[in-house]
């Protein structure tokens, strides 16, 4: 697959993930986890993109407790393509950051904005789709990534699909007509059945222009800061500008902030095998199980199979000898210091407990 000029990736590899507590920390979130393979997620998410992107066309934004493993998982990404949050402001913050330090450097660039802890099963498929959305970025229009929903989900935001505007490569784009964020069951339902809504997958395909455009037009209090700030990116005065300026920053999602307002947006639906990996129950759902539906993964001495009995549909994270007997349905993952247990319907509230342990001030445990 041929470079293409003027093409950037941007990472976002700043959240927490605390759904995925207590394995996701402080300081270990779950980018950094080797949760699927032998790998941390941000290293299959940069390793994915080659070869449309070489290492010093990808960039990163995250905060600055992450930069050093980041660095340790993919050596060969430049230092100076790692931009720094001093503290997390939301996505929007941090997409307005990075956009502006990539368009002082690269005036002409196309970035696909992506993730750092999501799973995406058909690597080629995603190539692909990324190479057709620059050509369609290339008219000045924000291209996102709509997933073919495969059940009505009421954890995701759905994009509505509006007529087709044409086609590259054998992937059909539309207009993108409508975000709604997380509907309830029957609203949902009533998406999917009718087949004109994809999920939003948080990627976007745009010009650092045309992004600094929509946050002029959007967002003017955010903009005015960035134009303050880029005029001083890779000068001794950026470090200074930025702790000073970061706090004025509101704190906004990039869906709110300005996708739902943007006038020119088109999406590709697309099938690639994604999944966000947003809670234990998502995360086992792409793993490989055991005939009777099982995923046990310890490192207890001998051969760390753990003694399952009469278990069903269980996953089972530990670092010791883990019996199971007449359970199913049941998320176990141990830590050093956590034992969870939990029913896989439930995995949706674990961020109630780190809301907890933050209320009660029990910080060693985050």
């Amino acid at each position: 697959m041929r470079l293409m000029q003027n093409y950037y990736a941007l990472i976002l590899a700043g959240g927490g993930g605390t759904r995925l507590w207590p394995m996701s920390r402080k300081q270990t979130p779950k980018q950094l986890l080797h949760l699927i393979g032998n790998k941390s997620m941000f290293q299959t998410s940069v390793e994915r993109l080659a070869p449309l992107f070489t290492p010093d066309r990808i960039y990163i934004v995250t905060g600055p407790n992450y930069v050093e493993g980041m660095q340790n998982d993919c050596p060969q990404i430049p230092a100076e393509n790692y931009i720094v949050e001093p503290y997390g402001r939301d996505n929007a913050a941090a997409t307005g950051l990075a956009m502006s330090v990539i368009q002082k450097r690269h005036p002409d660039a196309v970035v696909a904005m992506l993730t750092s802890d999501h799973h995406i099963g058909k690597t080629d498929v995603f190539r692909d789709v990324l190479a057709a959305a620059y050509s369609i970025a290339q008219k000045d229009a924000i291209v996102t990534l709509g997933i073919s929903p495969s059940y009505p989900a009421t954890g995701f935001g759905y994009i509505q699909q509006g007529e087709v505007l044409g086609n590259i490569n054998n992937f059909p784009y539309h207009r993108a007509t409508r975000f709604t964020e997380k509907p309830d069951a029957v609203t949902a339902t009533g998406f999917v059945a009718s087949g004109k809504y994809s999920w939003n997958s948080g990627m976007f395909i745009w010009k650092a222009a045309t992004a600094m455009k929509e946050f002029e037009q959007q967002q003017p209090q955010m903009y005015a800061l960035l134009h303050d700030l880029q005029a001083t990116i890779d000068t001794p005065d950026y470090a200074t500008t930025l702790t000073t300026i970061w706090e004025q920053f509101p704190r906004k999602s990039i869906d709110y902030a300005l996708m739902e307002g943007a006038k020119n947006m088109a999406v590709i639906p697309v099938d690639i095998a994604w999944s966000d990996v947003g809670t234990w129950a998502s995360l086992f759902d792409i793993l490989p199980k055991d005939k009777l539906g099982n995923y046990i993964k310890t490192t207890a001495p001998g051969d760390g199979s753990g003694v399952i009995l009469d278990t069903h549909n269980t996953m089972v994270l530990s670092n010791r000898l883990t019996v199971t007997i007449g359970v199913k349905d049941i998320i176990v993952v141990e830590t050093d210091d956590v034992l969870f247990i939990c029913h896989r319907e439930r995995t949706q509230a674990v961020k109630a407990i780190v809301d907890y342990l933050k209320d009660n001030k029990h910080t060693d445990y985050l």
